[in-house]
């Protein structure tokens, strides 16, 4: 199973039965989706969920949480306010299920994308690396793979990271892009200092991005929000503090 997500382009599973959904759901609610056709994170799914079912409950938002690509059609996103991508990867939906997401991003609907949601090697679907995440993955260190960094915050004011520290020092896998998603449309929330890490990978892969190295940001997809951290591969860091605040 490993080899075949790993090495020899994914699994090739897809859901066309979708799930049972609880009758009533209070709103705003969140659905968070976690399926892997491709790399698992098999430490930070769990913690991650736990976190949003939590934070869901004390915010008084309903909650679901799925790996059921057959979730995303347009009646039953329509029952959310946002969706939450925990480490999804890999070629996860049909081509009416990619067309539920983009119509339900584009008619106002919100979107969160943790780690390795943002980090597959190559995509299936061009609009969401291109246009969603806004830039390609294309690695992180391996020489430690986990190092302390700083992350240095931009927006102060931002609901995402107005209540992170202007740096802030943690460890975690950092991941490096083909380019910075820095645009006009694109916030970015936080940058990573390389001066501060290794940013070489597996056999000396060169993965220095410059001063520009976009960890954090947002952009509206359409009518709707969009939100991508590249931070969280460790369980861990869904108990610290500032990673808490800036999920919720």
């Amino acid at each position: 199973d490993t080899v075949q997500r790993v090495l020899l382009g994914g699994l090739k599973v897809y859901e066309t039965t979708p799930p049972t959904l609880p009758a009533d759901s209070k709103r705003p609610a969140i659905l968070v989706f976690s399926k892997t056709n491709g790399c698992r994170h098999e430490e930070a799914i769990p913690a991650a969920n736990t976190l949003f079912a939590q934070m869901a409950n004390d915010n008084g938002w309903g909650h679901f949480q799925t790996e059921n690509g057959a979730t995303f059609s347009p009646d039953i996103l329509a029952r959310f306010d946002a969706v939450v991508f925990n480490n999804v990867s890999g070629d996860v939906f049909t081509p009416e299920q990619r067309a539920a997401l983009k119509t339900y991003l584009e008619n106002g609907g919100g979107f969160v994308g943790i780690h390795g949601s943002g980090g597959d090697m190559s995509y299936a679907w061009d609009w969401y690396v291109n246009d969603l995440i806004g830039t390609q993955f294309i690695g992180h260190p391996m020489d430690p793979q986990f190092q302390k960094a700083t992350i240095r915050v931009e927006n102060t004011v931002h609901p995402a990271s107005r209540e992170l520290p202007a740096t802030w020092e943690r460890t975690d896998e950092w991941y490096s892009f083909a380019k910075s998603a820095r645009k006009p449309g694109v916030d970015v929330l936080a940058t990573l200092d390389e001066t501060t890490y290794s940013p070489k990978g597996m056999f000396g892969q060169k993965l220095a991005m410059g001063k520009d190295h976009p960890i954090i940001w947002s952009h509206c997809t359409g009518k709707g929000r969009s939100l991508y951290s590249a931070l969280g591969h460790q369980a861990s860091a869904y108990a610290e503090p500032e990673h808490r605040k800036l999920l919720n």
